[in-house]
């Protein structure tokens, strides 16, 4: 192949169009218009001799072409960047929507603080905070490009493919209301006196808890589901239902609407995971959210 006869801003833009998966916001994302953003994908085409996106259900997919030269395209592209040494662009020139999965706990923790940090140093960064569906599917997602940040807990992670690190370690505390009849003397048998909350996604009747309980001969009512913590502190003032949660799941004033004490019996907490694919080591603005979440968790 004469490679004086290809145009290197053809992997550029196709980069842009494997990651987006769309014409649009590839476009948008280059600056460039949505016609020459069409063009080039068609002489990527021919280039490569494989339509590389093609439309499917709910929108454009990737080939399996387009998904084998994903990341040999991204280190390429980091490579040839490295050697010419562009000047880095200022945080403040940067348009770009960097997209989140996370569960709601760590997502009422970070909206807020995260939006207003980045409109301080990056007000072009915009955020997509997206559903939660299980440490898998969010890894899928960072793989597939649908995601460029996760938080969650992961037991296990490839670590050639994916960055990893904790930014915290919760525990777990047990609230009530503060005239619950349970807060005075309070210990296991009065704690497993009263229906419980518990919180879970997928509707689940049963956690690890029940488990430990089972252990001792013991069990508990589970009185309602529920699939958001933002939904808990209502339901303890309004009965005498108790939660076990994560500590930092409970409301900025709970200390004085809630009785806040420690579990009766061992609990295990969780450590909170950062993670992004390998191939967004080198994306500055996934970088600099990823560094506003550091920050914003070491506040906590």
């Amino acid at each position: 192949m004469n490679l004086r006869s290809i145009d290197l801003n053809l992997l550029v833009v196709l980069d842009a169009l494997l990651d987006e998966a769309h014409v649009s916001r590839a476009a948008a994302r280059l600056n460039l218009s949505q016609p020459a953003t069409s063009s080039a994908l068609d002489r990527c085409r021919h280039l490569f001799g494989d339509p590389l996106l093609e439309r499917g259900k709910g929108g454009m997919r990737l080939t399996p072409k387009a998904e084998a030269l994903r990341d040999p395209l991204t280190t390429l592209l980091a490579d040839i960047a490295a050697v010419v040494d562009a000047p880095e662009e200022p945080l403040s020139h940067i348009r770009r929507t960097v997209r989140i999965t996370t569960a709601d706990h760590p997502g009422i923790l970070i909206a807020g603080p995260l939006h207003r940090a980045l409109a301080r140093s990056a007000p072009g960064i915009d955020l997509v905070i997206q559903p939660w569906h299980g440490a898998p599917a969010a890894l899928d997602s960072l793989a597939r490009g649908a995601s460029d940040i996760a938080l969650s807990v992961f037991p296990s992670i490839d670590e050639a493919a994916f960055h990893c690190e904790t930014l915290l370690n919760e525990h777990y505390v047990v609230a009530m209301r503060k005239d619950h009849p349970a807060a005075a003397g309070f210990e296991l048998d009065r704690w497993i006196a009263f229906p419980h909350i518990l919180v879970s996604g997928r509707g689940d009747t049963r956690s690890p808890l029940d488990d430990k309980l089972a252990a001792l001969g013991k069990s508990r009512r589970v009185g309602i589901v529920v699939p958001s913590f933002l939904m808990v502190p209502p339901l303890l003032e309004d009965g005498d239902l108790i939660a076990m949660m994560p500590a930092h799941t409970l409301p900025p004033d709970a200390a004085g609407r809630f009785h806040v004490v420690a579990p009766p019996l061992p609990v295990t907490g969780f450590p909170l995971h950062l993670a992004w694919h390998r191939r967004r080591d080198k994306d500055r603005a996934v970088q600099h959210v990823a560094g506003e979440l550091r920050k914003v968790f070491s506040g906590l």
